[in-house]
């Protein structure tokens, strides 16, 4: 099965998980749709982000705050990140946790409290929202498991993000080349993308791609994109990055965006939109696929029926998503990623900008991760 299209494995879990659907091969599509998200998710986290990850937040338009969008995942600014232990007996709800800190003397008096749970029947929240005041999140998650106690990361984060990632793909109607629906979905995503960043795209006569950014007395600065995008990374100037957000997309083909070299109408909106823009072939998934859900290892088994179980018919709950997973497929997925990360990255190719690798990308979050944010923000 390894690599074959993406079409026939939408097939073959249309035809093997959601047979008991109204319309298997739209359910199989938003399967695979959640399993990109899932791929993308533990990348990240692979790549020592864990803390900075905000899921399905709604971010504020470069400068119309009035209209905000969720992304899939959005990377922020840390103000201060703790560990504490707390007894393995208890639940993991959002109050335990609250109260642990308090206990540790830390002053929750800005914040409002959320009802989230970590842990709740064996399923993890990611990157759970304990509280939030009017400029940060207060988030956690699990960092180790003891037989007496569980160790929890503890981080506040900057509303404000540095980078968003989003994921994008669409299924095609049977008997058809394309979807209807695919250029809207396409525009869709290079809007957010476009309006997200004080980094602005603009075209010369001659389709020279630009990038504009103003300062706050109102100058600005214009230059070709790609070199005026390396110039506010590598920058330590508040005035270029305070509302600077790097934009990431991901896209996987499935009989619309066809291949990373050859782009039809809805690829180039995209790869035009977003900062960078990374295709996941149909190798990766199919191989994550194959190796996790269809013939798993003997070590893989717990995370094939976790998944098999969110999709059954009469299902309880789901508990195979970026925000839901069962707490043992979770440390399986991290361990996966972990061995196998040189592999795993190769699944994606680039598409935008030319002539970058994945290398590149991970300096540059690495370099955004790392900068003064709280001199740069105050």
């Amino acid at each position: 099965m390894s690599y074959q299209s993406v079409d026939k494995l939408q097939k073959l879990l249309a035809d093997k998980v959601f047979k008991h659907t109204k319309d298997p091969k739209k359910a199989a599509g938003r399967a695979l749709g959640t399993l990109v998200e899932i791929i993308t998710y533990y990348l990240l986290k692979t790549w020592g982000l864990n803390n900075q990850i905000s899921i399905e937040r709604g971010l504020e338009e470069y400068g119309n705050p009035d209209i905000t969008h969720n992304v899939e995942y959005s990377l922020h600014p840390i103000i201060w990140q703790s560990v504490i232990k707390i007894d393995s007996s208890k639940s993991l709800t959002a109050n335990v946790i609250l109260k642990a800190l308090e206990k540790e003397g830390i002053d929750l008096s800005k914040f409002e409290r959320k009802t989230n749970n970590l842990l709740k029947d064996g399923i993890l929240r990611n990157s759970c929202t304990i509280a939030i005041s009017e400029t940060s999140f207060l988030l956690c998650s699990i960092k180790t498991i003891a037989n007496d106690f569980l160790e929890l990361y503890v981080f506040e984060q900057y509303k404000k993000p540095y980078t968003m990632f989003e994921c994008k793909r669409v299924g095609v109607e049977e008997g058809m080349t394309k979807g209807p629906q695919t250029i809207e979905k396409a525009k869709q995503g290079a809007y957010v993308a476009k309006t997200a960043s004080s980094l602005q795209k603009i075209r010369t006569e001659t389709g020279e791609l630009h990038g504009i950014i103003y300062k706050s007395d109102g100058s600005y600065l214009i230059k070709p994109f790609t070199t005026l995008m390396e110039e506010i990374i590598g920058s330590d100037d508040k005035e270029l990055l305070r509302k600077f957000m790097l934009t990431v997309g991901i896209v996987s083909n499935h009989g619309n965006w066809f291949t990373a070299e050859n782009h039809n109408k809805e690829l180039k909106v995209l790869a035009q939109s977003y900062d960078w823009l990374l295709f996941l072939t149909d190798k990766g998934l199919s191989e994550f696929i194959e190796n996790l859900l269809f013939k798993p290892k003997k070590e893989h088994k717990l995370i094939q029926s976790t998944f098999l179980s969110s999709y059954a018919e009469g299902k309880k709950k789901n508990q195979f998503t970026k925000v839901q997973m069962n707490l043992e497929a979770d440390s399986i997925l991290m361990k996966y990623f972990e061995d196998n990360l040189p592999n795993i990255e190769s699944w994606f190719n680039i598409i935008s900008p030319n002539g970058k690798t994945l290398d590149t990308l991970k300096s540059e979050l690495s370099e955004l991760k790392n900068k003064n944010w709280k001199n740069i923000l105050q």
